[in-house]
């Protein structure tokens, strides 16, 4: 049996200011660090004599929150770029409001690009796929992944067997803080047992 846990990093300053998240490396705020304590305090408590591995987005805010869950697991986290947010590529260090007057082209399909040297979601889904198959192919049991809204939706779908070109159809994208718990069985199913649960962070 396979249990993943993937958590979407907490409260980050982008959140609070107006800005686009994406690439630029925002810190989490002092919300957001209690938000990731509350989490490491009850993961610890459901994982109690299992071994677990950790792997996070390299952006500050992932990389925050998986610390400080890590904390009370006794793991380090394994920093993973695969995991970053979609690139916005110009947009980035900009304001939502500079974005949504500037996009350079709408997102009709997952091939799409709001700026032309950003990723599509076909582009971050292929970036994540590597790694995805690694985890689920990975002889680890208890794994936990903290990664971003954007990317974690892109897992969601590659989880349920769900092909990058139905995004448009079925999006499953959480809040800042949001824990799922997916179990693949030994007879190869995968199950879905808590999606972006948010009574994690209180």
């Amino acid at each position: 049996m396979k249990h993943i846990i993937t958590v979407q990093h907490t409260q980050s300053v982008h959140h609070t200011n107006g800005m686009v998240g994406s690439w630029t490396d925002w810190d989490l705020t002092e919300l957001g660090k209690n938000q990731a304590d509350h989490i490491g305090k009850k993961l610890k408590e459901e994982l109690a004599g299992k071994k677990v591995i950790m792997y996070s987005s390299d952006l500050k805010r992932a990389k925050q929150t998986a610390d400080e869950i890590a904390k009370y697991l006794e793991v380090n986290p394994i920093l993973k770029k695969e995991l970053r947010e979609r690139n916005l590529g110009k947009c980035c260090g900009k304001s939502v409001q500079w974005l949504r007057e500037n996009i350079e082209s709408p997102e009709n399909t997952v091939d799409d690009r709001l700026f032309s040297d950003g990723e599509s979601r076909r582009d971050a889904w292929n970036r994540l796929l590597p790694f995805f198959e690694d985890v689920m192919a990975s002889e680890e049991e208890n794994i936990i992944i903290v990664s971003h809204g954007d990317l974690l939706s892109i897992w969601n779908a590659m989880y349920l067997g769900l092909p990058v070109e139905s995004y448009y159809q079925v999006d499953i994208h959480g809040p800042a803080g949001g824990v799922s718990h997916m179990i693949t069985g030994d007879d190869g199913k995968h199950r879905v047992r808590h999606i972006n649960d948010m009574s994690y962070i209180v």
